[in-house]
């Protein structure tokens, strides 16, 4: 009863619809107008900061639900100002000029070159990543995760999570240098003044350590209190990034025209420290009087003429210098080599003359500006890298874009573009404006204690001192606001167990969580205690090589990320960008791991260990996930090639192994045991070794890769569905089966071919696999063939999975189909807004990066034709016929008179009073005709008895009866009543007629028709009707791939 009553519901929820053939799987497979809207509008916000302000925003009140809102970010705002924000950084204010003088304008531009060609590899990698499935929080984690597996997610995920970490430390510790050295030097609590060698460097040491230590419980406090305080003052920073920059080329055009004056003291070719002298003289004419100066003070013993003075202060003479020549100088040929420092040595002027005693010892060593470390080429690499990271932070905000395939690629592109522009730029200009001792005075001791940099800038050096100030504290708060996110993200996936541990064996993850507003307050405390190592380091040059190996170990993994998926030719794997090639995506990998290397290979080997020890961690305890990774792509592409090897011949008798088949009727346990004395015995006939050799023979002519089985059955039935249930091996099982359309199915001793079709059909079904029926196989073209032009044309009805939207792009990778486009139709009922279905259709292509024309085909409500009535007729007839030909002579009388009784219950159950008197009329009428010549019923227990009538709107002569079974009644010419079938046929032959009337006008021409197959009836009576409907549905049409589901997405716009 309850099926009775859902099937009449249904009946009438399609009723007078165009859908009558696919109404039975509307539960499973649902019209595609009506769920466009869902696949086109997803949401798929991250954990981010708009979620965090709004949380924030309401704490103490009771959290309501609010619509989200949609992304609403640009490119510009959204992609590439925080990439610009975070590549500009500390490095170029504190240390560029150093590099470009220690390693030349040659040297420097190397290293650029070498640093930018790396991030722009993998910044085309991991846009290709993004463009095909959408990242939330988590960046390259997500990426690493989803692309490789959980293992090599993991393993890399904590290793960019260490070198975020540690990045926060530098910019904390770059933004104590310049607030120490350059803005309030008196605040340092260690003092420096009087202090030589390692006792002066350990002073400063302890200061970077104790302010870096107050400036990072500070701003862990901010990011504690509120992200959003963050947020508000990113635009902040970054103006003061920009500022700093164009006051930089501001400078060096100025330079051109008036140079600035920041003198320079050089005694013999040593540079002195600017705090050591008032005049850059040894002595000075007042009063017609020869008077010492304060450097004479610092070289002699006594302020007198005649006292003892240093050796080489006696010998050579003082000479000031320009320490900004000006770009129109030619000072860029002096600087164009490298001039490599070990540490403790004097800082030189190039060209100048000195005289001094090679065997005397260097004394006076403080009055002389010093290399603070020994200086290389590596060196230089391992500092210079981190000012090229941050190339993520757009994909990091991808639920905040209003269209992240597009803007991704683009905006990141375009910041790694200007930002290396502006770094080759630099090196180039410092060399052809900056004095090279000046370049190589890291701390500008030599010019008055100035940022070297900030000597370049105008309208003032202080434009620099605080626009850098400013960047590396905003750099810093972003660091602490995003890793810890990242740890969160982390332990959110499950993937690693430590970093499950919480109070309660059974309680969620301590990493995973935090405030009510999802703020990772446990992650901000293990990150900021992290950060606080790299504070106890204190030196910036130390700790920029360490982040450097975590961020190159990041970018090495999601450029093999992305060769993998091309070379494994993953069917999701689909890119819009056309000029990729996987030799780049190796080319990018080879340079991250020579550049690990090359900065440090012994930070480079820790690396590579605690990410080794954690994908092992992972792998023998972890958590095991399923997220389509590349990983277990190599392992089927793998057993696939391995399997293939062997089926070239059998193996050798070095080469056999044991392999034991146990059948038992009941499995019982103890039977393993059986497994090393288990034999079997294979019956193989004569005609199964020749059938299996031709099929070898024409999978070769055809080129055609796969394993081929032949099954011994006494039926084709039998046989079919053995192959369907047992064939493959455990992960390499098929999913999909071709099965060709049974010709010549009407005459009747073809009669069996059609129904083992059908239960092909029906097992494909319950198997939950995809089933393909080609239909007119013998129009379909041969490999040799090229279509030249053409279409592929899909039309999407219902959605069972996607399998219908892979096709034709599967297709298009071939050869013969690969110069035919795409075209997607699907069908507009009454009540679709056709409009809006087109919109959502192209949107969702374009999410799914599938190229193709769209078209949505509007099919009204309208009155059934007589010639759906009078085809439908027919295939009844036939189909009385065909069940004659079949049914005894007592098996069809009982036949008909169940259809009798069914018929009038369902009458007598509507209209009891009108039909009284004509029952006994009625039933004498019924029992006259009964003769199996002049009377034919035909029944359908598949159609609802709920009445549901559609009336032709031309009845043939002699008047047509609308019955409330939903019956109705055809007359001959001689009166007498010939069918009785129930409304449901009709409306499926309708909906055959009315979608084959439109696919014929929209498709004659097409290369390929694809086509939803609808589903088998539930009840087998109506087999030959549902042959007849597909026949009906696709006439007309020369090549035509019915296509039906397996129920599982073979298509994602997801990760």
């Amino acid at each position: 009863i309850n099926s009775s009553t859902s099937d009449a519901e249904k009946s009438q929820q399609y009723d007078g619809k165009n859908m009558a053939l696919f109404e039975e799987e509307m539960d499973t497979s649902p019209m595609v107008s009506s769920l466009l809207s869902t696949l086109a509008n997803y949401s798929n916000l991250p954990t981010g900061s708009k979620e965090h302000e709004e949380a924030e925003n309401e704490e103490g009140a009771r959290p309501s639900k609010k619509p989200i809102k949609a992304p609403q970010l640009g490119t510009l705002m959204g992609v590439y100002l925080p990439c610009i924000q975070n590549i500009f950084g500390v490095i170029l204010f504190l240390r560029m000029t150093w590099m470009v003088g220690i390693g030349g304008v040659f040297g420097s531009f190397i290293i650029v070159f070498m640093c930018c060609s790396t991030v722009s590899e993998t910044a085309l990698c991991f846009s290709l990543i993004s463009l095909w499935f959408h990242c939330p929080s988590g960046g390259s984690y997500y990426m690493i995760s989803r692309s490789l597996g959980p293992e090599f997610g993991g393993a890399v995920g904590i290793c960019f999570y260490l070198g975020t970490t540690f990045a926060g430390a530098m910019y904390i510790l770059g933004c104590i240098e310049i607030l120490l050295i350059y803005i309030v030097p008196q605040a340092a609590i260690f003092k420096l003044e009087g202090l030589e060698g390692p006792e002066a460097e350990a002073a400063l040491l302890n200061n970077m350590r104790v302010y870096g230590t107050i400036v990072l419980s500070f701003m862990a406090l901010v990011v504690f209190v509120g992200v959003k305080y963050v947020n508000k003052l990113a635009l902040v920073f970054l103006a003061c990034v920009i500022l700093s920059i164009l006051a930089v080329y501001a400078g060096v055009i100025k330079t051109a025209i008036e140079p600035p004056v920041f003198p320079v003291c050089i005694l013999g070719n040593r540079t002195l420290v600017s705090k050591g002298y008032d005049v850059c003289a040894k002595v000075i004419e007042r009063d017609n009087e020869t008077v010492t100066t304060k450097l004479w003070r610092s070289f002699c013993d006594s302020e007198y003429l005649n006292a003892t003075c240093d050796e080489y202060f006696t010998n050579n003479n003082v000479t000031e210098i320009q320490g900004i020549p000006g770009v129109t100088s030619g000072i860029l040929a002096e600087n164009l080599f490298g001039y490599y420092l070990d540490k403790g040595a004097i800082l030189e002027k190039r060209g100048f003359a000195s005289v001094m005693d090679p065997d005397s010892p260097v004394t006076s060593s403080n009055r002389y500006v010093l290399a603070d470390i020994t200086s290389f080429f590596t060196l230089l690499v391992g500092i210079y890298f981190p000012s090229v990271t941050g190339i993520m932070a757009g994909s990091n905000r991808s639920g905040d874009l209003r269209d992240a395939q597009k803007s991704i690629p683009i905006g990141t592109i375009a910041a790694i573009t200007t930002t290396s522009t502006v770094y080759m730029s630099c090196v180039v200009l410092f060399g052809a404006c900056i004095e090279g001792v000046v370049l190589r005075d890291k701390f500008g001791e030599g010019v008055s204690g100035n940022l070297v940099i900030g000597t370049l800038a105008w309208p003032s050096p202080w434009v620099i001192v605080f626009g850098s100030f400013f960047s590396t504290c905003g750099a810093g708060l972003q660091s602490l606001t995003g890793a810890p996110r990242l740890l969160q993200a982390i332990s959110r996936d499950g993937i690693i167990p430590f970093l499950r541990v919480s109070a309660l064996s059974s309680g969620p993850a301590v990493f995973g969580h935090g405030k009510a507003n999802g703020e990772p307050t446990w992650a901000l405390l293990l990150t900021a205690g992290i950060c606080e190592i790299g504070i106890i380091i204190a030196s910036l040059d130390a700790v920029a090589p360490i982040l450097s190996m975590f961020f190159l170990m990041c970018y090495m993994f999601v450029n093999l990320a992305c060769a993998l998926q091309t070379l494994l030719r993953t069917p999701n794997w689909r890119p819009r960008f056309k000029f990729y090639h996987w030799a780049l995506s190796f080319l990018g990998m080879s340079l991250c791991l020579s550049l690990m290397f090359i900065c440090s290979w012994y930070y480079a080997i820790v690396a590579m260990g605690i990410a080794t020890c954690i994908y092992k961690y992972i792998e023998f305890c972890g958590a095991e996930k399923e997220w389509g990774d590349g990983i277990r792509g190599i392992s089927l592409s793998a057993a696939r090639f391995a399997l293939m090897r062997l089926e070239e011949g059998p193996p050798h008798t070095k080469n056999w192994r044991s392999a034991q088949s146990i059948c038992k009727e009941v499995f019982h346990p103890k039977t393993v045991y059986l497994v090393s004395f288990a034999k079997f015995v294979l019956n193989v006939y004569r005609h199964l070794s020749v059938s299996l050799q031709s099929l070898r023979k024409l999978m070769e002519t055809e080129k055609v890769k796969g394993f081929s089985q032949v099954v011994i059955s006494s039926n084709l039935r039998d046989g079919t569905s053995h192959l369907i249930q047992v064939g493959g091996l455990g992960g390499l099982k098929h999913n999909t089966v071709l099965v060709s359309w049974p010709r010549n199915w009407k005459q009747p001793e073809d009669h069996q071919r059609f129904r083992d079709f059908i239960e092909v059909v029906r097992e494909t079904t319950v198997a939950s696999m995809a089933l393909l029926v080609p239909k007119n196989i013998g129009s379909y073209p041969s490999n040799g063939e090229r279509f030249t032009e053409g279409h592929i044309d899909v039309w999407w009805i219902v959605h069972d999975g996607g399998m219908l939207m892979l096709l034709p792009f599967l297709l298009r990778q071939h050869k013969v189909w690969r110069k035919c486009k795409m075209r997607i139709f699907t069908v507009a009922q009454m009540d679709d807004n056709s409009i809006q279905m087109k919109k959502d259709l192209i949107t969702f292509l374009y999410h799914l990066r599938l190229d193709a024309e769209v078209e949505v085909v509007e099919m009204h409500d309208g009155d059934i034709s007589a010639y759906t009535y009078e085809k439908t007729l027919m295939m009844e007839q036939r189909t009385q016929i065909l069940k004659q030909m079949h049914l005894t002579k007592n098996e069809m009388e009982r036949e008909i008179q169940s259809i009798t009784d069914s018929s009038r219950g369902s009458i007598r159950r509507k209209n009891p009073s009108t039909l009284r008197a004509q029952q006994s009329t009625e039933e004498a009428a019924s029992v006259a005709e009964k003769p199996e010549e002049e009377v034919q019923l035909i029944h359908n227990k598949n159609a609802s008895p709920t009445p549901t009538s559609p009336t032709s709107p031309t009845a043939p002569a002699g008047g047509t009866a609308s019955l409330d079974t939903g019956a109705q009644k055809a007359w001959t010419d001689k009166g007498k009543m010939t069918c009785l079938f129930l409304s449901s046929n009709v409306r499926r032959m309708n909906t055959a007629l009315r979608l084959n009337e439109v696919i014929t006008k929209k498709s004659k021409e097409a290369k390929l028709v694809l086509l939803n197959m609808p589903g088998p009836p539930r009840n087998r009576m109506g087999d030959e009707n549902y042959m007849e409907f597909l026949e009906v549905l696709t006439e007309g049409l020369n090549r035509v791939l019915l296509v039906r589901g397996g129920g599982r997405e073979v298509i994602t716009i997801y990760s």
